[in-house]
């Protein structure tokens, strides 16, 4: 295979996608190559990784930040690129230039580093690296030819911190996901029946004032 040196791909902005079922932005990639190298289809893929030491961050938002990269005085040498999440999508045919959206499936779970990291953050924005990959299908002398996407065609987003807050607040009002194992979720399930508590949050509620009591 061959590469397509001629082809160029810039992310021009990010935003909730307002009718997906689950937690989805979507990023707007402009693609160009030359007038003599149409392009029939590209699968493209991508991978998209936070680049924290890109930014500067409060005293409130450290502290948030302190199970992913430790104390702030250690973070010279702890914040590192992560991987937030892979996406890939189909770009239709063209000639020079077109715009596609690139679909990015999002998760609250405050498992996932980059879940924890963007609710640490307050304001700013989020300093993301999408890394293009795929597949290039362009027409060739006998029929189709198949060329990669150059593997240094990356790309650099800064994404406001506002719009990944909007997303959530769109499927997740005012709260937030916690994945349990199955014996805490049985331990708070009676916790909360004995205790006649209307829900889950008041049982964390309680338990988390009795805690912060017998701590002072």
């Amino acid at each position: 295979m061959t590469e397509t040196c001629g082809l160029a791909l810039t992310v021009t902005g990010i935003g909730p996608e307002p009718y997906a079922l689950t937690p989805a932005l979507s990023a707007r990639v402009a693609l160009t190559t030359p007038a003599d190298e149409p392009v029939h289809a590209i699968a493209l893929r991508a991978q998209v990784r936070i680049e924290p030491y890109r930014r500067g961050y409060s005293d409130e938002e450290s502290t948030g930040l302190t199970d992913l990269f430790g104390p702030r005085e250690r973070w010279h040498d702890t914040q590192r690129s992560f991987l937030w999440m892979h996406c890939a999508t189909m770009v239709p045919g063209f000639r020079e230039s077109a715009e596609v959206e690139l679909p990015l499936p999002c998760t609250y779970d405050f498992e996932v580093a980059g879940s924890k990291y963007l609710h640490a953050l307050r304001e700013g924005t989020v300093p993301l690296l999408f890394l293009f990959s795929g597949t290039v299908f362009v027409k060739g002398g006998k029929g189709f030819a198949i060329r990669n996407v150059p593997w240094d065609r990356d790309c650099g987003y800064d994404m406001p911190i506002s719009v990944w807050r909007e997303l959530m607040a769109g499927h997740f009002p005012d709260s937030g996901w916690l994945r349990l194992s199955r014996t805490t979720l049985d331990a708070l399930s009676t916790y909360k029946s004995r205790r006649g508590l209307l829900g889950y949050d008041d049982a964390m509620a309680e338990l988390l004032a009795a805690g912060t009591e017998a701590a002072s």
